[in-house]
């Protein structure tokens, strides 16, 4: 399995690599592999290979598999959708970086339990630039003032950019575009301190790095 998960590992690096070369020299992109179907053994196998930060959809999972690798120089990142009473069991976690952020009502809520608890926490507003009913996120158009809210009403929230899922399509030109709007939106924000954009998975995280993402997450290439 060492071999497999290091080839996996070497191919979308490479992958990642030339995406980026091609976007822009100077541009750096980070990888999270992405954890939830993989078991606590496969992530200590891919850390050997020379991963380390991993992202999990649920606060549930993200406590078991990194309370059984803690002794491992690990970076946790929490990526699905935060429901309000998970919220305490979040903070407490520490996780490097929320993805998901998604409303008003939820930043309100997650600032809520960081002031009482003295805890600050990096995240991502997240987008939802398909427009798709099945995914969650603020639209395009909300986005910068719903940014600007949260940085003035929830000290206790480090917003450093936006996070967006792909446009579940086979058209190229479908799925640029819902990358495209998420990169509009991260440019206007950057005076903002916006400096991450995480876009792009498995199955088109090279058309998301061609739009400028600089944080990929990816699952299936890497576990496969």
């Amino acid at each position: 399995m060492h071999a497999s998960y290091t080839k996996n590992l070497d191919l979308v690096i490479r992958k990642i690599e030339r995406a980026r070369l091609a976007y822009d020299p100077h541009h750096i992109v980070s990888l999270l592999a992405v954890s939830k179907y993989a078991t606590i053994e496969q992530i200590q196998i891919l850390h050997e290979c020379g991963q380390r930060a991993f992202g999990e959809n649920k606060v549930q999972d993200l406590k078991q598999k990194s309370q059984a690798l803690e002794s491992l120089p690990l970076e946790w990142h929490m990526i699905g959708t935060l429901q309000e009473n998970k919220i305490n069991a979040l903070i407490d976690l520490a996780p490097t970086l929320l993805h998901s952020l998604d409303s008003l009502k939820l930043a309100l809520a997650l600032q809520k339990r960081l002031e009482s608890k003295g805890k600050n926490m990096r995240t991502l507003l997240q987008l939802n630039t398909s427009f798709e009913s099945t995914k969650s996120g603020v639209s395009p158009t909300q986005a910068p003032e719903l940014y600007r809210e949260i940085l003035a009403q929830c000290p206790n929230i480090k917003l450093e950019g936006i996070m967006t899922i792909g446009a579940h399509s086979t058209d190229y030109k479908v799925v640029e575009k819902s990358f495209s709007l998420a990169k509009e939106v991260f440019d206007s924000l950057q005076g903002l301190g916006a400096r991450t954009l995480s876009m792009g998975m498995s199955e088109d995280f090279e058309i998301a790095i061609a739009c400028g993402a600089n944080l990929v997450r990816i699952g299936s290439r890497l576990f496969a």
